[in-house]
């Protein structure tokens, strides 16, 4: 069996984020990335799947020579070889086409990615490349089991769970719960200096849409501290100024 996982890197998350002095991009000097976490599931999830159904897990990532660093990392948590598309990830669309470029001439089983990366929260990729790729799709999984050529898939929705099954092949989004991630031992690190790692160039696609602006929130306010028994001014305060009754 074929799984591909979809990783990309984030910035840590005690990285104090800035912006360009024309806030039109990310200030990324002196930024600590690491493997987006939800793909750090999806990746532990199919790496289990394959222990026990055998055959191989390939991890792609739309990125630059920058990322090679976390791709190396996940061939070291145990992935078999790699494949990065050499360009900018611009936005989720351009994400998704060149991912599904690269997916459809390879004929995998399983394609998994993480629900939404946590910088742009976007999740949007696991529902586009169902799309690209005219496959079915289950986002934010909790739960993933194959037997034979069907899936099973449990996601959590308003209320409950839903518990969804599909055929092969398939896109999933992972979320928590579906697997814990693994560190990567001494022996993997050592072998994933030796395995493959494949750099391939972008397909045409046009961009649909691009970032105008960035901008860090307004600072909080000053606390204002009321006397516990002066309820009269916290309720005027509250009706007034914070505009919360």
């Amino acid at each position: 069996m074929k799984f591909l996982v979809c990783i990309t890197q984030v910035p840590d998350t005690t990285t104090k984020i800035t912006f360009t002095p024309d806030k039109k991009a990310f200030n990324a000097a002196g930024v600590q990335f690491i493997i987006n976490p939800y793909d750090e599931i999806a990746l532990t999830r199919a790496l289990e799947l394959k222990e026990t159904l055998g055959g191989t897990v390939t991890v792609i990532n739309v990125g630059q020579a920058v990322t090679e660093a976390n791709i190396r990392k996940a061939l070291a948590i145990g992935a078999d070889d790699a494949i990065r598309i050499n360009t900018e990830p611009t936005d989720a669309y351009y994400v998704a086409f060149q991912i599904a470029e690269v997916a459809k001439k390879n004929g995998y089983d399983v394609i998994l990615t993480g629900k939404e990366s946590i910088d742009y929260n976007g999740g949007q990729v696991p529902m586009m490349l169902g799309e690209l790729m005219g496959l079915p799709s289950v986002s934010v999984a909790t739960k993933l089991d194959i037997n034979g050529t069907v899936a099973t898939l449990e996601r959590e929705i308003d209320g409950g769970k839903e518990v969804v099954e599909t055929k092969l092949p398939f896109v999933a989004g992972a979320q928590k719960g579906m697997a814990e991630p693994r560190i990567p031992n001494m022996r993997g690190i050592m072998t994933a200096r030796t395995k493959p790692l494949t750099v391939v160039e972008p397909a045409a696609c046009d961009l649909l849409s691009s970032s105008v602006l960035f901008d860090s929130p307004a600072a909080k306010g000053e606390c204002k501290m009321i006397d516990p028994n002066n309820v009269g001014e916290l309720v005027n305060l509250l009706h007034t100024e914070a505009k919360a009754i």
